[in-house]
């Protein structure tokens, strides 16, 4: 599948994301001490990427 045009740079993607997938939500809610192991994984609060 290819990227649209305007989403490419001359490094790659250049375009932030602004939707965070379950994976990285979680490393984040774990950084900030609001999810621990055992927790569930459905119903993550919501979350912005890190600068």
């Amino acid at each position: 599948m290819s990227q649209h045009k305007s989403l490419q740079g001359v490094s790659g993607l250049v375009v932030k994301r602004n939707v965070l997938k379950r994976f990285e939500r979680v490393a984040i809610l774990k950084k900030r001490a609001q999810w621990k192991e055992g927790d569930r994984v459905q119903g993550l609060r919501k979350t912005k990427p890190d600068v």
